[in-house]
């Protein structure tokens, strides 16, 4: 039974009872280095296995930084789900499962998106997706890839729920099969006969801060705009509007489609994304499992430079040593 508690102001909903060691593993954090208060009392380190969190619990998370301002991270959550990494991947265009597997461990990804096809009937004994990418592993995120119709991809992710249980699912619904553009009203209307019907939704848009608030109201609980074409490898070719979508978002903002490589992810990140989603970029590189890992480095280096604060850009040189006292 689903359990709601609020943790450093922030509603969340947990899968079940949980205690506070286990809360602590699922969010990535070292007891030793972090303090908990629980309903205004303070939890003893030694008591973290036996206290259970319990429905309306409001607790605070603190640890010590320097200076009392330096920027600290918050993880990324979706849908509720607490994710360590920022990186998404696909499953598409891979010579093989084994490859694809071996990319996704190097890339550190925890969740992965796959398509919904139609069983072989004539061969099914042939390889599987889950054969090589455990379910029970990884979140396998749905996505109606190929879908150009609100009523394609709502009957593609009603089969993605009836297959494995899934509602978080990742909607896109293609304008046109040159471009692959999302066509935003279809795409509009999908996400919210979607919500409707209960399902978490992360929603590929265009990069149009209007649209994608929109998209927000209706219950999207991710918003994914494109860095360029789906499969250019363009990197991220409105670095405006997406700054303006992620100023306004309160939920996360995903970058999806168009990134070629590691400094096109770092790019986005630097902008203040919440993660980065790619296929192509890894599964046509040369050697796509090393190109997994340049893309891991990439994201996390990204988020720290925006965590950092780049210094302003200036007009003209700006000597670091002093120019006085020269011989």
């Amino acid at each position: 039974m689903a359990v709601t508690v609020t943790i450093n102001g922030e509603t969340r909903e947990l899968n079940g009872p949980v205690s506070v060691a286990g809360l602590l593993v699922e969010m990535g954090l070292d007891p030793a280095k972090i303090a908990v208060e629980r309903n205004l009392e303070v939890v003893p380190k030694s008591q973290y296995q036996e206290i259970t969190l319990g429905e309306g619990d409001r607790l605070e998370i603190v640890q010590f930084i320097g200076g009392g301002d330096q920027p600290v991270d918050k993880p990324l959550v979706i849908a509720g789900r607490t994710f360590a990494s920022r990186l998404i991947i696909g499953t598409g265009k891979y010579k093989s499962y084994a490859q694809n597997a071996a990319a996704l461990k190097a890339s550190g990804a925890e969740m992965v998106t796959v398509a919904v096809r139609r069983v072989n009937l004539t061969d099914n004994a042939s390889e599987k997706l889950v054969d090589f990418i455990d379910p029970k592993e990884y979140v396998y995120l749905p996505n109606t890839a190929g879908c150009f119709t609100a009523e394609d991809a709502i009957r593609t992710l009603r089969l993605a729920r009836e297959a494995g249980g899934w509602t978080l699912v990742k909607l896109e619904v293609l304008g046109d099969k040159k471009t692959l553009y999302p066509n935003m009203i279809e795409t509009l209307r999908a996400t919210e006969l979607l919500i409707d019907e209960g399902f978490q939704v992360m929603v590929y848009c265009s990069d149009d801060p209007l649209l994608a608030k929109r998209l927000e109201e209706l219950g999207a609980c991710a918003i994914m705009p494109l860095a360029a074409p789906i499969g250019s490898g363009l990197g991220v070719q409105n670095p405006v509007g997406i700054r303006m979508i992620i100023e306004e978002a309160r939920v996360p903002v995903i970058v999806d489609a168009g990134v070629g490589t590691a400094s096109d992810a770092a790019i986005a990140m630097e902008l203040g994304c919440d993660g980065v989603l790619m296929n192509t970029a890894i599964a046509e590189a040369k050697d796509p499992v090393l190109m997994a890992a340049a893309m891991r480095h990439a994201v996390e280096a990204g988020r720290l430079a925006y965590l950092a604060g780049r210094m302003p850009k200036k007009r003209y040189a700006d000597p670091s040593s002093p120019i006085g006292g020269l011989i």
